[in-house]
């Protein structure tokens, strides 16, 4: 059940209760695609840092270790130690991303592995069916993610399917949560709102899930290929249509700017891999801005990673130590910086929840998106 606390504007404080405990909304989760976040991130970091989601994929954890394996162990939450909740998305990003290794028709699409080349099939009722093997807390329905820029038609032709697999997904999870030996018989399902930047596509599609009665609602195909003001502007469009007494998701996006938009424009939730990506290549997110340890200035900056930063790295750690490690290629170097940008990220939703509390969420987006761009204006005019 989904708590609708506050709002100031548009922006949303909330609460999801799930079977695997509260989610304080707006809400990042933190990307482990094979059940694990690189940069060898434990479940006890993500403990410490403040996690509160941990997102997997359904694709990449059925074609290896596999989702039957996964149920056999007793579901996701035991297999990796998680005892808070997880989302796991439904493999449908997939069908854009691998668009050279699949063929989509009307009963699902077929995908070549990745990883051995071996045939696979996976439509509405497969992706429901190793979601509810893994357990997850909330299962993501099977969509095709169109690319931004795609003709209309397509478009228009790829929504309607969408509509269509959603109809088959909220059917297929209906029995699944009834029978006796599933995971989790309290798995929620979120739909998954489409139409590239089309936005009157976007509009009627919002207005036919929000029908439909859904846990949750998440506009999914932002992020690829679009601009920032072209994917602000389907938000704009589009959230206003979805329920507000259900939680939201900005799937994949992104940026400490893009989720500070997000908000604003009532999101919810958020993903991105981000954190964990530039963190495994030495960059790492300030309230300054975005720093490269891999610059030679850091080389004597005995200085933390943030000054003031409570996160594992910058308690103990200085710049010059993590740079040492990442010109060294030691795992440490991507760990440390890992853990610091989770924290960042984690952090920064909190901060987020309390300016929504206190009724100052615009002022602290302000001030926030100011602060972080103190490091561009410093290369701009150097003293």
């Amino acid at each position: 059940m989904y708590e609708l606390l506050k709002r100031e504007g548009r922006a949303k404080r909330g609460i999801l209760h799930t079977v695997h405990g509260e989610i304080q909304t707006p809400v990042f989760m933190n990307v482990g695609t094979v059940a694990a976040i690189k940069g060898a991130v434990s479940t006890e970091d993500l403990e410490e840092i403040k996690c509160q989601v941990q997102l997997s994929n359904t694709y990449h954890l059925h074609v290896r270790t596999g989702d039957a394996l996964i149920k056999e162990m007793g579901g996701l939450s035991k297999f990796m130690s998680w005892n808070r909740p997880i989302l796991t998305d439904s493999g449908g990003f997939q069908v854009f991303s691998l668009s050279g290794l699949r063929k989509i028709k009307e009963e699902g699409v077929y995908f070549q592995s990745h990883i051995d080349g071996a045939r696979i099939f996976m439509g509405p009722e497969e992706s429901m069916q190793i979601q509810s093997n893994l357990g997850s807390t909330i299962a993501m329905a099977f969509d095709e993610c169109p690319p931004a820029l795609a003709e209309r038609k397509y478009v228009e032709d790829s929504v309607a399917r969408t509509t269509r697999w959603l109809l088959r997904c909220k059917e297929k999870m209906s029995q699944l949560n009834a029978l006796e030996d599933t995971v989790n018989p309290k798995q929620l399902l979120f739909g998954i709102n489409q139409g590239a930047i089309f936005t009157d596509i976007r509009i009627d599609h919002a207005k036919r899930l929000a029908e439909m009665e859904l846990d949750g609602y998440a506009v999914g195909g932002l992020a690829v290929g679009e601009s920032h003001e072209e994917m602000y502007h389907v938000l704009d469009e589009t959230v206003p249509y979805l329920p507000t007494d259900k939680p939201t998701y900005l799937m994949g996006v992104g940026t400490p700017a893009n989720i500070l938009e997000g908000v604003e424009r009532g999101i919810d939730f958020f993903d991105c891999v981000y954190p964990s990506r530039n963190g495994r290549h030495g960059h790492v997110y300030t309230n300054e801005g975005k720093r490269n340890l891999f610059n030679q200035k850091y080389e004597k900056d005995m200085r933390p990673i943030e000054e003031g930063c409570r996160c594992p790295t910058c308690r103990r750690y200085s710049r010059a130590y993590v740079r040492h490690l990442l010109k060294a290629k030691e795992m440490l170097g991507m760990r440390l910086c890992v853990l610091h940008n989770l924290y960042f990220y984690n952090t920064m939703m909190e901060e987020i929840r309390n300016a929504l509390d206190a009724g100052r969420f615009q002022a602290y987006k302000e001030e926030k998106l100011y602060g972080m761009e103190q490091i561009a204006r410093e290369k701009e005019n150097p003293s």
